[in-house]
Parts: structure tokens; sequence; C-alpha cells
């Protein structure tokens, strides 16, 4: 069976719940910051990657066994799932006039990303495929610089509070 399944949930979680939820916020989740120097290069890298795991995900086939990965692949898809689905629950309660920091985004300031990179890990070891593996480290590398300018937006237009959650929050983990 190809990984593209292993996809559709994800997709649907990400974009259909989301819709559902709340159209302002499916806008505000597809806004991109204002990219400086590198991080230009690092969001032309980001759609790549993107596209790079779908075009992937129809050619490599999930494998399943009895060894540690998939275990460890069932349980980081299921997480990076549940995490997203949260995360954009979270994400869809917020007024577009401030940033969250609800539910997730009180452990995490960008639970979003980190349950983007969960859910891929899963699915490549559902896969075994080095192929994607790759395709998802690149992907989080350069979602890293992505990171770094929603940062310096949010930074511009909520100032010292802000700079407040940045030092009680953690960007990841």
């Amino acid at each position: 069976m190809p990984a593209i399944v292993l996809l559709l949930p994800f997709l649907l979680i990400r974009f259909g719940l989301l819709s559902f939820l709340s159209k302002s916020a499916l806008a505000r989740a597809a806004h991109f910051a204002p990219m400086a120097n590198g991080e230009k290069a690092a969001y032309y890298i980001y759609q790549s990657a993107n596209l790079a795991i779908l075009g992937t995900a129809f050619f490599v086939k999930i494998k399943l066994d009895f060894s540690w990965l998939t275990f460890a692949g069932i349980i980081f898809y299921g997480l990076g799932l549940i995490l997203c689905a949260a995360a954009m629950l979270d994400f869809a309660g917020a007024s577009g006039t401030t940033f969250c920091t609800r539910g997730l985004y009180s452990l995490s300031r960008h639970p979003m990303y980190l349950a983007y990179f969960v859910c891929f890990l899963g699915i490549a070891g559902l896969t075994k495929s080095v192929l994607f593996l790759v395709c998802v480290l690149v992907f989080q590398v350069s979602v890293h610089w992505i990171i770094l300018a929603e940062e310096r937006e949010c930074l511009a237009a909520f100032g010292e509070t802000y700079r407040a959650y940045c030092k009680k929050v953690r960007r990841y983990l």
C-alpha cells in the first residue's frame, strides 16, 4: 500500500479540520511571514520538501512487520496526528488579533510544525524509506528558518507581550 494513504488523514486534519473549525484560522495558518535573506532560500527549500514528501508518498510503500521501526512508526504517526488535531483546535479557537497561547501553545510556540515532523517521522518508520526520511529532515531544517521569520513578525506585531511569551514557552519542546 502506498504511503500516500498515511498522508490523507494528516491532510484532512491539517486542511479539512481547520477549514471546518474556522475559515479565518485556515487563512492565518496559510500566511507566511516576510522572509529576509537566507530565509527566502529556506522558504523555497521548505516548499520543495513539501512537494518531495507528497510525491515520494505516492511511490514508497508501507512495510509493516514486527520490527522496532514499525512500532516506533505507528507510535510517532498516531501521536503526530493527535498533536496536529490538538494544535488545529487550539489555533482555530484563538482570535486573529493576537497569537495563540492556549493548549499546546502553552507548551510549544510552534506545535503545528512539531506535529508535522512527528507524523512524518512516523511515516518514514512505517515505510522504512531513507528517501522519505531525507525529505522529512530537509523539511524540518527549512522549517526552522520559516519559524524565525514568523517569530520576528510576531515580535514586531505584539512586542513585549510576545517577548514574555517566548521567555516562558520554548520554541519546540
